[in-house]
Protein backbone atom coordinates (compact mmCIF):
# COMPACT_ATOMS: atom_id res chain seq x y z
CA UNK A 1 0.00 0.00 0.00
CA UNK A 2 1.57 3.28 -1.02
CA UNK A 3 2.56 5.65 2.11
CA UNK A 4 -0.05 9.12 2.31
CA UNK A 5 2.53 12.04 1.52
CA UNK A 6 2.32 15.07 4.07
CA UNK A 7 0.72 18.18 2.72
CA UNK A 8 3.81 20.62 2.18
CA UNK A 9 3.07 24.14 3.31
CA UNK A 10 4.36 26.78 0.41
CA UNK A 11 6.25 29.64 1.97
CA UNK A 12 6.78 32.84 -0.25
CA UNK A 13 9.67 35.58 0.66
CA UNK A 14 9.58 37.47 -2.35
CA UNK A 15 8.91 40.55 -0.87
CA UNK A 16 11.38 40.01 1.92
CA UNK A 17 14.30 37.86 0.76
CA UNK A 18 12.95 38.11 -2.56
CA UNK A 19 13.75 42.08 -3.07
CA UNK A 20 17.08 41.70 -1.29
CA UNK A 21 18.19 40.45 -5.11
CA UNK A 22 19.98 42.44 -7.42
CA UNK A 23 17.91 45.22 -9.45
CA UNK A 24 14.45 44.06 -7.72
CA UNK A 25 12.39 46.90 -5.50
CA UNK A 26 8.60 47.00 -5.55
CA UNK A 27 6.67 49.94 -4.63
CA UNK A 28 4.20 49.74 -1.66
CA UNK A 29 1.34 49.47 -3.72
CA UNK A 30 3.49 46.71 -5.75
CA UNK A 31 3.86 44.23 -2.45
CA UNK A 32 0.40 44.74 -2.22
CA UNK A 33 -1.20 43.66 -5.67
CA UNK A 34 1.68 40.95 -5.40
CA UNK A 35 0.55 39.21 -2.23
CA UNK A 36 -2.67 39.37 -3.44
CA UNK A 37 -1.87 37.58 -6.92
CA UNK A 38 0.00 35.44 -4.36
CA UNK A 39 -3.41 34.50 -2.06
CA UNK A 40 -5.04 33.98 -5.27
CA UNK A 41 -2.67 31.10 -6.36
CA UNK A 42 -3.26 29.82 -2.51
CA UNK A 43 -0.07 30.31 -1.33
CA UNK A 44 0.16 29.46 2.39
CA UNK A 45 2.47 32.16 4.02
CA UNK A 46 3.54 35.51 2.60
CA UNK A 47 6.19 36.97 4.08
CA UNK A 48 6.29 40.72 3.76
CA UNK A 49 9.42 41.79 5.29
CA UNK A 50 10.66 43.03 8.66
CA UNK A 51 7.99 46.18 10.44
CA UNK A 52 11.01 48.30 11.37
CA UNK A 53 12.87 48.21 8.39
CA UNK A 54 11.16 51.28 7.10
CA UNK A 55 8.03 53.17 6.68
CA UNK A 56 6.93 51.23 3.30
CA UNK A 57 7.68 47.91 5.41
CA UNK A 58 5.54 49.22 8.08
CA UNK A 59 2.54 50.68 5.86
CA UNK A 60 2.03 47.08 4.23
CA UNK A 61 1.50 45.57 7.62
CA UNK A 62 -0.69 48.39 8.24
CA UNK A 63 -2.60 47.68 4.45
CA UNK A 64 -2.65 44.14 4.62
CA UNK A 65 -5.12 45.05 8.12
CA UNK A 66 -7.84 45.97 5.55
CA UNK A 67 -7.09 43.22 2.98
CA UNK A 68 -9.62 40.00 3.16
CA UNK A 69 -6.97 37.11 2.16
CA UNK A 70 -9.00 34.12 1.44
CA UNK A 71 -5.75 31.56 1.96
CA UNK A 72 -2.23 33.30 2.53
CA UNK A 73 -1.13 34.21 6.15
CA UNK A 74 0.99 37.60 6.04
CA UNK A 75 4.23 36.97 7.24
CA UNK A 76 6.44 39.32 9.78
CA UNK A 77 10.20 38.65 9.85
CA UNK A 78 12.44 39.29 12.78
CA UNK A 79 15.11 38.26 14.79
CA UNK A 80 15.35 36.99 18.20
CA UNK A 81 15.91 39.25 20.88
CA UNK A 82 19.64 41.13 21.74
CA UNK A 83 21.78 39.69 24.72
CA UNK A 84 20.92 40.39 27.98
CA UNK A 85 17.53 41.49 27.35
CA UNK A 86 14.08 40.46 27.61
CA UNK A 87 11.98 39.37 24.68
CA UNK A 88 9.24 41.04 26.49
CA UNK A 89 10.25 44.49 26.53
CA UNK A 90 12.89 43.77 22.48
CA UNK A 91 11.95 46.76 19.78
CA UNK A 92 12.03 44.08 17.22
CA UNK A 93 10.10 41.51 19.34
CA UNK A 94 7.68 44.34 20.03
CA UNK A 95 8.05 45.33 16.46
CA UNK A 96 6.50 41.17 15.45
CA UNK A 97 3.59 41.82 18.05
CA UNK A 98 2.17 44.89 16.75
CA UNK A 99 2.56 44.13 12.85
CA UNK A 100 -0.36 42.21 13.97
CA UNK A 101 0.36 39.51 11.53
CA UNK A 102 -1.07 35.62 12.35
CA UNK A 103 2.44 34.25 11.85
CA UNK A 104 5.65 35.79 12.90
CA UNK A 105 8.83 34.83 11.29
CA UNK A 106 11.64 34.83 13.79
CA UNK A 107 15.47 34.08 12.87
CA UNK A 108 17.95 33.03 15.13
CA UNK A 109 21.71 31.86 15.15
CA UNK A 110 22.40 28.20 14.37
CA UNK A 111 26.37 28.29 14.17
CA UNK A 112 28.64 29.02 17.11
CA UNK A 113 30.97 30.89 15.06
CA UNK A 114 28.19 33.68 14.24
CA UNK A 115 27.12 33.55 17.60
CA UNK A 116 30.17 34.74 18.58
CA UNK A 117 31.67 36.89 16.06
CA UNK A 118 28.41 38.55 14.93
CA UNK A 119 26.03 38.51 17.62
CA UNK A 120 29.16 38.55 20.42
CA UNK A 121 27.78 36.51 22.98
CA UNK A 122 27.92 32.99 24.39
CA UNK A 123 26.49 29.59 22.90
CA UNK A 124 24.34 29.30 25.96
CA UNK A 125 23.03 32.73 26.06
CA UNK A 126 22.01 32.52 22.12
CA UNK A 127 20.02 29.41 23.68
CA UNK A 128 18.04 31.74 25.79
CA UNK A 129 17.28 34.11 23.37
CA UNK A 130 15.58 32.11 21.17
CA UNK A 131 13.85 30.49 23.74
CA UNK A 132 12.55 33.87 25.73
CA UNK A 133 11.63 35.13 21.43
CA UNK A 134 9.97 32.58 20.47
CA UNK A 135 7.99 31.09 23.64
CA UNK A 136 6.80 34.71 24.26
CA UNK A 137 5.82 35.21 20.68
CA UNK A 138 3.77 32.48 21.49
CA UNK A 139 2.70 33.47 24.51
CA UNK A 140 1.01 36.63 22.40
CA UNK A 141 -1.12 33.75 20.19
CA UNK A 142 1.18 34.20 17.16
CA UNK A 143 1.96 31.20 14.54
CA UNK A 144 5.80 31.17 15.07
CA UNK A 145 8.23 30.09 12.24
CA UNK A 146 11.78 29.70 13.35
CA UNK A 147 14.35 30.47 10.41
CA UNK A 148 17.60 29.03 11.61
CA UNK A 149 20.30 30.96 10.17
CA UNK A 150 23.17 29.21 8.53
CA UNK A 151 21.78 25.81 10.06
CA UNK A 152 23.93 24.03 7.37
CA UNK A 153 27.00 25.31 7.68
CA UNK A 154 26.33 25.64 11.28
CA UNK A 155 25.70 21.76 11.83
CA UNK A 156 28.53 20.65 9.60
CA UNK A 157 30.73 22.70 12.38
CA UNK A 158 29.62 21.57 15.37
CA UNK A 159 26.18 18.99 15.08
CA UNK A 160 25.77 18.78 18.58
CA UNK A 161 25.11 22.57 19.19
CA UNK A 162 22.90 22.87 15.91
CA UNK A 163 20.62 20.06 17.85
CA UNK A 164 20.55 22.09 20.67
CA UNK A 165 19.18 25.09 18.89
CA UNK A 166 16.68 22.79 17.20
CA UNK A 167 15.14 21.39 20.51
CA UNK A 168 15.47 24.65 22.18
CA UNK A 169 12.81 25.82 19.82
CA UNK A 170 11.02 22.79 20.01
CA UNK A 171 10.64 23.35 23.69
CA UNK A 172 9.75 26.78 23.09
CA UNK A 173 6.34 26.16 20.87
CA UNK A 174 7.91 26.76 17.41
CA UNK A 175 4.89 25.42 15.14
CA UNK A 176 7.82 24.71 12.41
CA UNK A 177 11.40 24.62 12.31
CA UNK A 178 13.34 26.33 8.94
CA UNK A 179 16.29 24.57 8.27
CA UNK A 180 18.56 27.66 6.34
CA UNK A 181 21.29 27.31 3.47
CA UNK A 182 21.87 30.65 4.06
CA UNK A 183 25.43 30.64 2.57
CA UNK A 184 23.86 28.44 -0.47
CA UNK A 185 26.98 25.94 -0.24
CA UNK A 186 24.81 22.88 0.37
CA UNK A 187 24.61 20.34 -2.07
CA UNK A 188 21.12 17.66 -2.11
CA UNK A 189 23.03 14.57 -1.02
CA UNK A 190 23.96 16.94 2.32
CA UNK A 191 20.54 17.87 2.49
CA UNK A 192 19.17 14.65 2.66
CA UNK A 193 21.45 13.35 5.12
CA UNK A 194 21.24 16.01 7.47
CA UNK A 195 17.25 16.25 7.08
CA UNK A 196 17.67 11.79 7.58
CA UNK A 197 19.59 12.33 11.11
CA UNK A 198 17.13 14.20 12.01
CA UNK A 199 14.16 11.74 12.12
CA UNK A 200 15.51 10.28 15.30
CA UNK A 201 14.89 13.40 17.68
CA UNK A 202 11.70 14.40 18.88
CA UNK A 203 11.12 17.62 17.14
CA UNK A 204 8.81 20.33 16.06
CA UNK A 205 7.87 19.52 12.23
CA UNK A 206 10.69 21.00 9.81
CA UNK A 207 11.16 23.25 7.11
CA UNK A 208 14.14 24.37 4.25
CA UNK A 209 15.20 27.62 3.28
CA UNK A 210 17.78 27.45 -0.01
CA UNK A 211 19.70 29.89 -1.66
CA UNK A 212 21.25 29.34 -4.74
CA UNK A 213 24.42 29.74 -5.12
CA UNK A 214 25.57 26.20 -6.54
CA UNK A 215 22.76 26.45 -8.55
CA UNK A 216 20.83 23.59 -6.51
CA UNK A 217 18.23 25.40 -4.45
CA UNK A 218 15.24 24.00 -6.01
CA UNK A 219 17.06 20.11 -5.89
CA UNK A 220 17.96 20.78 -2.14
CA UNK A 221 14.29 22.02 -1.61
CA UNK A 222 12.85 18.67 -3.39
CA UNK A 223 15.51 16.84 -1.49
CA UNK A 224 14.33 18.33 1.82
CA UNK A 225 10.80 17.48 1.02
CA UNK A 226 11.60 14.03 0.66
CA UNK A 227 13.47 13.76 3.68
CA UNK A 228 10.80 14.82 5.93
CA UNK A 229 10.36 18.57 5.26
CA UNK A 230 6.32 19.72 5.66
CA UNK A 231 7.12 23.11 4.74
CA UNK A 232 9.41 25.24 2.34
CA UNK A 233 10.30 28.50 1.52
CA UNK A 234 11.15 30.20 -1.74
CA UNK A 235 10.75 33.36 -3.97
CA UNK A 236 8.88 33.72 -7.34
CA UNK A 237 11.16 33.41 -10.09
CA UNK A 238 13.86 32.66 -7.59
CA UNK A 239 15.35 36.22 -7.08
CA UNK A 240 16.89 36.90 -3.87
CA UNK A 241 20.38 37.69 -1.95
CA UNK A 242 23.43 36.70 -4.67
CA UNK A 243 22.09 34.17 -6.65
CA UNK A 244 18.79 33.98 -5.45
CA UNK A 245 16.90 31.59 -3.88
CA UNK A 246 15.27 28.69 -4.22
CA UNK A 247 12.62 29.17 -7.70
CA UNK A 248 9.00 28.71 -6.06
CA UNK A 249 8.01 28.55 -10.05
CA UNK A 250 10.04 25.58 -10.63
CA UNK A 251 9.49 24.05 -6.69
CA UNK A 252 5.45 24.08 -7.21
CA UNK A 253 4.79 22.05 -10.24
CA UNK A 254 7.93 19.66 -9.52
CA UNK A 255 5.96 18.87 -5.53
CA UNK A 256 2.96 18.44 -7.56
CA UNK A 257 3.21 16.94 -11.17
CA UNK A 258 6.40 14.84 -10.67
CA UNK A 259 6.37 14.01 -6.85
CA UNK A 260 2.61 13.51 -6.15
CA UNK A 261 3.28 15.63 -3.04
CA UNK A 262 -0.12 17.35 -2.11
CA UNK A 263 -0.06 21.36 -1.89
CA UNK A 264 -2.85 23.56 -1.83
CA UNK A 265 -1.16 26.04 -4.74
CA UNK A 266 -1.25 22.52 -6.32
CA UNK A 267 -5.18 23.22 -7.62
CA UNK A 268 -4.22 26.67 -9.30
CA UNK A 269 -0.77 26.04 -10.87
CA UNK A 270 -2.67 26.94 -14.37
CA UNK A 271 -2.15 30.74 -12.94
CA UNK A 272 1.78 30.19 -12.50
CA UNK A 273 2.93 31.35 -15.68
CA UNK A 274 0.80 34.50 -14.75
CA UNK A 275 2.50 35.24 -11.28
CA UNK A 276 5.59 34.88 -12.83
CA UNK A 277 5.21 37.26 -15.61
CA UNK A 278 3.51 39.35 -13.47
CA UNK A 279 6.14 39.77 -10.47
CA UNK A 280 8.76 40.54 -12.96
CA UNK A 281 6.70 43.50 -14.44
CA UNK A 282 5.89 44.77 -11.03
CA UNK A 283 10.20 44.91 -10.88
CA UNK A 284 10.74 45.89 -14.46
CA UNK A 285 12.61 43.05 -15.05
CA UNK A 286 12.43 41.38 -17.93
CA UNK A 287 11.08 37.98 -17.74
CA UNK A 288 13.95 35.02 -18.02
CA UNK A 289 12.57 32.95 -21.77
CA UNK A 290 14.51 30.13 -20.35
CA UNK A 291 12.97 29.38 -17.24
CA UNK A 292 11.69 26.23 -16.33
CA UNK A 293 7.74 25.80 -16.96
CA UNK A 294 7.28 29.81 -16.88
CA UNK A 295 9.97 30.75 -19.70
CA UNK A 296 8.45 31.85 -23.40
CA UNK A 297 11.22 29.17 -24.18
CA UNK A 298 9.88 26.35 -21.62
CA UNK A 299 8.02 24.32 -24.79
CA UNK A 300 9.57 25.99 -28.00
CA UNK A 301 10.31 24.20 -30.55
CA UNK A 302 12.53 24.96 -33.70
CA UNK A 303 12.91 22.09 -35.58
CA UNK A 304 10.75 21.00 -38.10
CA UNK A 305 11.68 17.56 -37.18
CA UNK A 306 10.39 19.00 -33.76
CA UNK A 307 7.25 20.45 -35.15
CA UNK A 308 6.84 17.37 -36.75
CA UNK A 309 6.40 15.04 -33.99
CA UNK A 310 4.39 18.17 -31.90
CA UNK A 311 1.39 17.75 -34.31
CA UNK A 312 1.57 13.96 -34.26
CA UNK A 313 2.54 13.20 -30.64
CA UNK A 314 3.14 16.33 -28.39
CA UNK A 315 3.52 14.37 -24.78
CA UNK A 316 6.73 12.75 -26.57
CA UNK A 317 8.58 16.21 -26.75
CA UNK A 318 7.26 17.84 -23.84
CA UNK A 319 7.68 16.70 -20.11
CA UNK A 320 3.89 17.85 -19.20
CA UNK A 321 1.62 19.92 -20.97
CA UNK A 322 2.54 23.29 -20.88
CA UNK A 323 -1.69 25.01 -20.13
CA UNK A 324 -1.28 22.98 -16.95
CA UNK A 325 1.21 25.65 -15.77
CA UNK A 326 -0.20 28.40 -17.49
CA UNK A 327 2.09 28.16 -20.04
CA UNK A 328 1.51 27.55 -24.63
CA UNK A 329 3.11 25.62 -26.41
CA UNK A 330 5.62 28.35 -29.12
CA UNK A 331 6.65 26.66 -32.84
CA UNK A 332 9.75 28.66 -33.60
CA UNK A 333 9.72 29.59 -37.04
CA UNK A 334 13.36 30.01 -38.96
CA UNK A 335 15.69 28.68 -41.51
CA UNK A 336 14.76 25.10 -39.83
CA UNK A 337 11.18 25.34 -39.97
CA UNK A 338 9.37 22.87 -42.43
CA UNK A 339 6.11 22.75 -43.50
CA UNK A 340 4.69 20.93 -40.46
CA UNK A 341 6.31 23.87 -38.28
CA UNK A 342 3.77 26.23 -40.51
CA UNK A 343 1.04 24.13 -39.93
CA UNK A 344 1.34 23.99 -36.47
CA UNK A 345 1.58 28.09 -36.19
CA UNK A 346 -2.00 28.02 -38.61
CA UNK A 347 -3.59 26.74 -36.24
CA UNK A 348 -4.81 29.87 -34.82
CA UNK A 349 -6.03 30.66 -38.27
CA UNK A 350 -7.66 27.65 -38.94
CA UNK A 351 -6.96 24.23 -40.28
CA UNK A 352 -4.18 23.91 -43.34
CA UNK A 353 -2.72 21.35 -44.83
CA UNK A 354 0.77 20.71 -45.77
CA UNK A 355 0.21 21.20 -49.40
CA UNK A 356 -1.72 24.33 -49.50
CA UNK A 357 0.07 26.66 -51.54
CA UNK A 358 0.26 29.21 -48.75
CA UNK A 359 2.01 27.05 -46.57
CA UNK A 360 4.48 27.01 -49.32
CA UNK A 361 4.37 30.50 -49.77
CA UNK A 362 4.94 31.16 -46.31
CA UNK A 363 8.03 28.68 -46.38
CA UNK A 364 9.18 30.88 -49.72
CA UNK A 365 8.68 34.37 -47.79
CA UNK A 366 10.37 33.45 -44.31
CA UNK A 367 13.70 31.76 -46.26
CA UNK A 368 13.46 34.77 -48.67
CA UNK A 369 13.43 37.61 -45.41
CA UNK A 370 15.88 35.44 -43.36
CA UNK A 371 18.64 35.39 -46.39
CA UNK A 372 18.16 39.41 -45.95
CA UNK A 373 18.94 39.29 -42.31
CA UNK A 374 15.38 38.98 -40.92
CA UNK A 375 14.91 36.42 -37.84
CA UNK A 376 11.33 35.26 -37.12
CA UNK A 377 12.40 33.07 -34.42
CA UNK A 378 12.76 35.51 -31.67
CA UNK A 379 10.17 38.08 -33.27
CA UNK A 380 6.64 36.10 -33.36
CA UNK A 381 4.93 38.98 -33.97
CA UNK A 382 6.08 39.69 -36.97
CA UNK A 383 5.96 36.77 -38.28
CA UNK A 384 2.25 37.22 -36.96
CA UNK A 385 1.91 39.77 -39.57
CA UNK A 386 3.59 38.48 -42.33
CA UNK A 387 1.03 35.23 -42.06
CA UNK A 388 -1.87 37.59 -41.51
CA UNK A 389 -1.14 39.47 -45.01
CA UNK A 390 -0.69 36.07 -46.47
CA UNK A 391 -3.73 34.50 -45.45
CA UNK A 392 -5.80 38.43 -46.31
CA UNK A 393 -6.84 38.62 -42.85
CA UNK A 394 -4.21 41.95 -42.35
CA UNK A 395 -5.61 45.22 -41.70
CA UNK A 396 -2.42 47.98 -41.35
CA UNK A 397 -2.95 50.73 -38.29
CA UNK A 398 -1.60 53.48 -40.52
CA UNK A 399 0.67 54.28 -42.82
CA UNK A 400 3.71 56.62 -42.98
CA UNK A 401 3.78 60.05 -44.87
CA UNK A 402 7.03 60.75 -43.75
CA UNK A 403 9.14 61.28 -40.48
CA UNK A 404 11.81 63.95 -39.28
CA UNK A 405 14.21 63.51 -36.68
CA UNK A 406 17.10 66.01 -35.40
CA UNK A 407 19.48 65.40 -32.80
CA UNK A 408 21.36 68.41 -31.18
CA UNK A 409 23.47 69.07 -28.08
CA UNK A 410 23.86 72.26 -26.41
CA UNK A 411 27.07 72.67 -24.18
CA UNK A 412 27.79 69.85 -21.57
CA UNK A 413 23.66 69.42 -21.49
CA UNK A 414 22.10 65.89 -22.41
CA UNK A 415 21.82 65.03 -26.01
CA UNK A 416 18.11 65.56 -27.40
CA UNK A 417 15.99 64.27 -30.08
CA UNK A 418 13.27 66.55 -31.77
CA UNK A 419 10.90 64.38 -34.11
CA UNK A 420 7.99 65.03 -35.89
CA UNK A 421 5.95 62.65 -38.39
CA UNK A 422 2.40 62.64 -40.72
CA UNK A 423 0.92 59.60 -40.60
CA UNK A 424 -2.11 58.14 -42.31
CA UNK A 425 -4.97 55.70 -41.40
CA UNK A 426 -8.26 54.59 -42.54
CA UNK A 427 -10.12 57.43 -42.11
CA UNK A 428 -7.43 60.51 -41.37
CA UNK A 429 -4.59 62.04 -41.81
CA UNK A 430 -2.05 62.72 -38.27
CA UNK A 431 0.26 64.26 -37.22
CA UNK A 432 2.53 63.48 -34.08
CA UNK A 433 5.74 65.29 -32.47
CA UNK A 434 7.74 64.24 -29.70
CA UNK A 435 11.41 65.25 -28.03
CA UNK A 436 13.63 62.30 -26.67
CA UNK A 437 16.75 61.59 -25.69
CA UNK A 438 17.43 58.54 -28.73
CA UNK A 439 15.92 58.23 -31.67
CA UNK A 440 13.62 55.32 -30.82
CA UNK A 441 12.15 57.32 -27.65
CA UNK A 442 11.63 60.26 -29.92
CA UNK A 443 9.65 57.89 -32.87
CA UNK A 444 8.22 56.15 -30.29
CA UNK A 445 6.41 58.87 -28.45
CA UNK A 446 5.78 60.79 -31.97
CA UNK A 447 3.86 57.37 -33.01
CA UNK A 448 1.84 57.81 -29.37
CA UNK A 449 1.19 61.62 -30.03
CA UNK A 450 -0.23 61.55 -33.44
CA UNK A 451 -2.29 58.08 -32.79
CA UNK A 452 -3.10 57.87 -29.29
CA UNK A 453 -6.14 60.38 -29.20
CA UNK A 454 -7.34 58.19 -32.12
CA UNK A 455 -6.48 54.51 -30.66
CA UNK A 456 -6.65 54.93 -27.21
CA UNK A 457 -5.70 51.13 -26.25
CA UNK A 458 -1.68 52.48 -27.09
CA UNK A 459 -1.54 54.29 -23.99
CA UNK A 460 -1.69 50.39 -22.34
CA UNK A 461 1.58 49.23 -24.51
CA UNK A 462 5.08 49.95 -23.71
CA UNK A 463 8.58 48.93 -24.87
CA UNK A 464 10.37 47.13 -22.44
CA UNK A 465 13.63 45.50 -24.79
CA UNK A 466 15.50 47.05 -27.21
CA UNK A 467 18.37 45.36 -29.36
CA UNK A 468 20.32 45.56 -31.90
CA UNK A 469 22.53 43.54 -33.98
CA UNK A 470 24.81 44.18 -36.73
CA UNK A 471 24.71 41.81 -39.57
CA UNK A 472 27.98 42.45 -41.59
CA UNK A 473 30.57 44.49 -39.36
CA UNK A 474 32.89 44.32 -41.95
CA UNK A 475 30.65 46.97 -43.52
CA UNK A 476 31.81 49.53 -40.83
CA UNK A 477 29.13 52.15 -40.65
CA UNK A 478 27.60 50.97 -44.00
CA UNK A 479 26.70 47.54 -42.08
CA UNK A 480 23.26 46.38 -41.98
CA UNK A 481 21.33 46.26 -38.46
CA UNK A 482 18.76 44.08 -37.01
CA UNK A 483 16.52 45.29 -34.23
CA UNK A 484 14.43 43.66 -32.03
CA UNK A 485 11.46 45.58 -29.53
CA UNK A 486 9.42 43.29 -26.86
CA UNK A 487 6.64 45.64 -26.30
CA UNK A 488 4.04 44.52 -23.36
CA UNK A 489 0.55 44.92 -22.05
CA UNK A 490 1.37 43.96 -18.91
CA UNK A 491 0.26 40.53 -19.06
CA UNK A 492 1.29 38.93 -22.54
CA UNK A 493 4.70 40.16 -24.55
CA UNK A 494 6.12 40.27 -28.21
CA UNK A 495 8.70 40.80 -30.16
CA UNK A 496 8.85 42.55 -33.63
CA UNK A 497 12.01 42.76 -35.72
CA UNK A 498 13.39 45.14 -38.34
CA UNK A 499 16.00 45.00 -40.67
CA UNK A 500 17.68 47.91 -42.96
CA UNK A 501 21.29 49.28 -43.17
CA UNK A 502 19.83 52.95 -41.55
CA UNK A 503 19.37 51.80 -37.67
CA UNK A 504 16.36 54.26 -37.25
CA UNK A 505 14.60 53.11 -39.97
CA UNK A 506 15.27 49.63 -39.00
CA UNK A 507 13.60 51.11 -35.47
CA UNK A 508 10.82 52.29 -36.94
CA UNK A 509 9.90 48.75 -38.89
CA UNK A 510 10.05 47.14 -35.58
CA UNK A 511 7.99 49.93 -33.78
CA UNK A 512 5.23 49.61 -36.16
CA UNK A 513 5.29 46.03 -36.22
CA UNK A 514 4.81 46.19 -32.37
CA UNK A 515 2.10 48.16 -32.34
CA UNK A 516 0.22 46.27 -35.32
CA UNK A 517 0.79 43.06 -34.15
CA UNK A 518 -1.31 43.93 -30.73
CA UNK A 519 -4.01 45.69 -33.15
CA UNK A 520 -4.88 42.64 -35.50
CA UNK A 521 -4.27 40.42 -32.30
CA UNK A 522 -6.52 41.87 -29.50
CA UNK A 523 -10.02 43.12 -31.34
CA UNK A 524 -11.65 42.54 -27.64
CA UNK A 525 -9.83 45.37 -26.43
CA UNK A 526 -10.62 47.83 -29.30
CA UNK A 527 -13.38 50.67 -29.16
CA UNK A 528 -16.54 48.81 -30.30
CA UNK A 529 -16.04 51.26 -33.50
CA UNK A 530 -12.48 49.97 -34.60
CA UNK A 531 -13.29 46.34 -34.15
CA UNK A 532 -13.69 44.30 -37.48
CA UNK A 533 -17.02 43.36 -38.43
CA UNK A 534 -16.64 39.54 -37.85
Amino acid sequence: MAQTKNLVAIFDTTLRDGMQGLEVSYTLEDKLEIAQYLDDMKVDYIEGGFPLSNEKEAAFFQRCRSIHFRHAKISAFGSTRKPGGKASSDAHIRALVEAETPTVVVVGKTWVAHVEKVLGTTAEENLEMIFDSLSYLKSQGREVVFDLEHFFDGYKDNSDYALKVLEAGTQAGADVLVLCDTNGGTLPGQVTSIFESLRAHDLAPLGGHFHNDCGVAVANSLAAVEAGAIHIQGTVNGWGERCGNANLCVIMPNLSLKLGYPTNSGSELEKLTSLSRFVAEKANIIPDKRQPYVGVASFAHKAGQHADVIIKAPHLMEHVDGARVGNSRLVVLSELAGKSTIVEKLKKFGHFEKSDPRVTQLITTLKNLENQGYEFEAAEGSFDLIVRKVLKKYRPLVNLKNYHLEAYKTGNAQSKTVGRMFLQDQEREVMGASVGVGPVETLDGALRDGLEPHYPFLKRLRLIDYRVRVLNPESASAAKVRVFITSTNGTEDWTTVGVNENIIEASWEALVDSFEYFYNNHDEELPFEQQRDL
